[in-house]
């Protein structure tokens, strides 16, 4: 693998400690295109109804209980759904038509296992361990040959794992002693082919643990304006990938979740402000591996569901609407009664987006993307022509 230099690290600024300190991590992929296309992930199941909540639905307030109450003066979006009141760059974005909300989204993923439903979601295959390279290194197999991808984290994602040659970068030394003890020990098991495998699920798990919250979403708007940096540099990179967690809201979701909404709001509006006139080529996708119930626990949480949103923005989004086949939340309409029962696929709405963004063949992009898929007919009309 080819490492970035130390020099080159040290050029991008104090963003990239800050960068460490939250939990994000990020890696980058170079095209030779004027489009730019961000994946931030959200690891730990994000609770799409309690991000764009369907306040029209009839059955809405009773079944979420406190957790409706956070949208009593929330944005709306239109007559059916309305935006978390903390995403108020995302919300700005949504009036200029450059972000666009999926409903009712999910994998073909159903077991409510983190990092089951994190493999599939990574590797886009129909169930965990089936496909062992990444969707977003493939999508670089079809752009041109000479493109080089890059890692700035102690492991690449699984997205970003494939044929494509990827370089990383871990600094020797991270602000906090036991990030620099976890990035050595990675690096001591990374050929060990049994401890290697425990190893990666035990730093899987403190990945879901940390958070956008930190220090009021400053350090999540430092991880958004290095990325922009990465993707505006004259030479740099073309394609960016974002890990981020704390989104498995068990307890005490309000509080929780507000934070996470806030510093994800503050990670995209860097992101824009940093790319400025790049903005208008680019699309940034946030997805999670699943949902959450519709009903709130016993400690105002939820638990592991099925069905959630996708984000698209950015100023290649053909935005300012939701796209949802709505199923209900009445209890009748609940997949397994308890969750929002899915009628878009993940994968149809990732492969759309990156065919139209790219100029790829809509069935070839599919078929290179999502092999094990049997792909829906492409969602028209997600970017701007």
């Amino acid at each position: 693998m080819t490492a970035l230099s130390r020099r080159s690290f040290v050029a991008l600024g104090a963003s990239a400690v800050f960068a460490s300190t939250f939990g994000a991590r990020m890696a980058f992929a170079r095209a030779a295109t004027d489009r730019r296309f961000v994946f931030i992930i959200q690891r730990g199941a994000a609770d799409g109804l309690h991000t764009v909540a369907p306040v029209g639905d009839p059955a809405y307030a009773s079944q979420r209980g406190q957790l409706a109450e956070d949208f009593a003066s929330a944005p709306k979006l239109d007559s059916m759904f309305a935006l978390h009141p903390s995403m108020k760059n995302i919300h700005g974005l949504y009036d200029a038509k450059q972000a666009l909300f999926l409903h009712a989204v999910a994998s073909p993923y159903r077991d409510r296992s983190h990092f089951d439903g994190q493999n599939v979601l990574e590797t886009g295959g129909t169930s965990a361990y089936q496909v062992k390279d990444g969707w977003l290194n493939r999508l670089l197999t079809l752009l041109p040959a000479d493109d080089k991808a890059i890692a700035l984290a102690a492991t690449v994602p699984l997205a970003l794992r494939g044929p494509v040659e990827v370089a990383s970068y871990a600094p020797s030394a991270l602000p906090d002693a036991s990030d620099d003890l976890l990035m050595r020990v990675t690096q001591m098991y990374q050929g060990d082919a049994q401890l290697h495998g425990i190893w990666e699920q035990a730093t899987a798990t403190r990945m879901l643990t940390s958070d956008l919250a930190s220090d009021n979403g400053r350090n999540a708007a430092a991880t958004g304006d290095l990325a922009a940096k990465m993707l505006s540099a004259e030479n740099g990179s073309r394609i960016a990938m974002i890990e981020t967690g704390g989104w498995d809201t068990h307890a005490g979701q309000r509080g929780r979740l507000a934070g996470q909404l806030n510093g994800l709001d503050q990670m995209v509006g860097a992101l824009q402000k940093g790319l400025g006139p790049l903005w208008s080529n680019t699309v940034v996708l946030v997805a999670t591996e699943f949902g959450r119930t519709v009903k709130v626990n016993g400690t105002q949480g939820t638990d592991h569901g099925t069905g959630s949103v996708a984000m698209l923005m950015g100023g290649a989004v053909n935005g300012g609407r939701v796209v949802a086949d709505w199923p209900g939340l009445a209890d009748a309409a609940l997949y397994e009664d308890r969750d929002l029962k899915p009628t878009l696929g993940l994968d149809a709405v990732i492969g759309s987006t990156l065919a139209a963004h790219f100029d790829l063949t809509p069935q070839i992009a599919a078929r290179k993307l999502f092999p094990e898929v049997q792909m829906a007919r492409p969602i028209q009309d997600l970017v701007r022509a």
